[in-house]
């Protein structure tokens, strides 16, 4: 029986808790390098590799200098990846991000090509998305959900293991742009990383020392990026993760809670104007069989979901002028859903 009161799905027995074992220990594998580079931020680099494990896009919110970028580079750095990096801007344009069609000469005379552009990457690093504007980021969509870019009529596939892992930073003013709803919703998750305490921040200290340094290394002694088979592999098991009829009820009952909140009394139903879309559903879904994979359970429990909701839910919640005027954020509300919608 599991933590749900159903009876857990028998497996054949050695040959898939093997398979089993050998990717998981990878993955914790990658965890543990990226968190040597990246310090104090444990659910920064967690929830990039649920990301990336669920196969969605990531919105990273914090503000300057919380390592955001060298997250990023770091997780290139141990993955056998591609990794490009956009720098959005005010002037940047759609075929700067996508590519576009060139004319050039060739043998058989002039045609024209089609030069990718650096989305065709596996790991996009789209640092200060809001810094352009809407038509920029919507050349992003495509690519975001449906894995391929459409240029000139003719449509480009994007690699198996593709990530778009986009940054932003709250306190830029001048010079930004809201990412519209519709974007929005094409991130499996936001993450919003704060300061450090104060322990780690003079280790942050004695690490950036350390490395300035240090002389040039040697490469070769380093150990082998984590290939990217593994992660595909990953994915092939944790489709597997059960998710008892309770486990799909709580989730259900947590995204009705934010589309009629008027059915929990106040002060929730004055916070939530719009609530989350299927895509927040299902983005709790596949967050929380990440999580419980990586915890090395074959199953889903409340504690999994209640895990990865913020995350999942935060940016696809519209709050209400009310909400607004008393201060109260979308971690507040969400804090208050998992109060109120009991796990069955």
């Amino acid at each position: 029986m599991n933590d749900l009161g159903t009876s857990t799905p028998q497996t054949e027995a050695a040959p898939v808790t093997a398979k089993r074992s050998a990717a998981r220990d990878a993955l914790l594998d990658l965890k543990a390098r990226i968190g040597k580079s990246v310090l104090g931020q444990d659910h920064l680099v967690e929830s990039m590799l649920i990301a990336l494990l669920a196969n969605g896009n990531l919105l990273i919110e914090s503000l300057p200098g919380l390592a955001k970028t060298r997250a990023v580079k770091t997780l290139a750095k141990n993955l056998a990846a591609d990794l490009s990096r956009v720098q959005f801007t005010p002037d940047l344009l759609p075929s700067d991000v996508t590519g576009a069609e060139i004319y050039v000469q060739t043998d058989k005379g002039g045609q024209f090509q089609f030069q990718k552009g650096p989305i065709f990457a596996n790991l996009v690093l789209a640092d200060e998305i809001n810094r352009a504007p809407a038509k920029v980021q919507s050349a992003l969509l495509e690519a975001m959900e449906e894995r391929q870019v459409t240029v000139a009529g003719k449509t480009y596939k994007m690699p198996d293991l593709f990530m778009v892992l986009a940054t932003e930073n709250p306190i830029e003013q001048e010079g930004t742009y809201s990412l519209p709803e519709a974007q929005l919703d094409r991130f499996l998750m936001h993450v919003v990383i704060t300061y450090p305490d104060e322990a780690t921040e003079g280790e942050i200290i004695r690490l950036n020392r350390e490395e300035n340094a240090q002389k040039p290394k040697d490469h070769s002694a380093e150990p082998a990026p984590v290939p990217q088979q593994a992660i595909l592999n990953a994915r092939g098991e944790i489709d597997g993760v059960f998710v008892s009829d309770l486990a799909q009820k709580y989730i259900v009952d947590i995204i009705y809670a934010t589309r009629f909140p008027g059915r929990y009394g106040d002060p929730l139903g004055k916070w939530i104007q719009v609530g989350a879309s299927p895509r927040g559903s299902l983005a709790i879904d596949r967050c929380a069989r990440v999580r419980a994979w990586l915890d090395g359970q074959e199953f889903v429990t409340p504690d999994h979901v209640r895990a990865v909701v913020h995350d999942c839910l935060r940016h696809r919640l519209i709050l209400s002028y009310e909400a607004v005027s008393q201060g109260v954020n979308a971690d507040q509300v969400i804090d208050k859903i998992t109060e109120l919608v009991a796990a069955a």
